[in-house]
């Protein structure tokens, strides 16, 4: 697997801008991602130092149509915390 497949997406929310601040920023990330392979994917994809990672598992909500139901699907986030004096130039917009 490639490293840009490890890091769907960026969560963008008032919470994650915030957390920015002191040097975390969070991921999507597949279900199947452990820490060692987040780590190693935002160390090679934006060439920072890591000094942690968090990672936690989201269900999907069951959502209703009428007299469907369907359900969202599952997701796992990562939040990387960066070494002291690192940032990501990708959020820095």
């Amino acid at each position: 697997m490639d490293m840009h497949d490890l890091l769907i997406k960026p969560i963008i929310t008032e919470k994650t801008t915030m957390m920015m601040s002191d040097g975390k920023y969070t991921f999507q990330v597949p279900l199947h991602a452990n820490k060692i392979e987040i780590r190693k994917a935002v160390e090679a994809v934006f060439k920072v130092k890591v000094k942690s990672v968090t990672t936690m598992r989201t269900m999907g909500k069951f959502k209703r149509m009428g007299k469907y139901i369907g359900k969202r699907p599952d997701y796992k986030k990562a939040i990387v915390t960066l070494q002291e004096g690192e940032s990501i130039e990708f959020f820095e917009a």
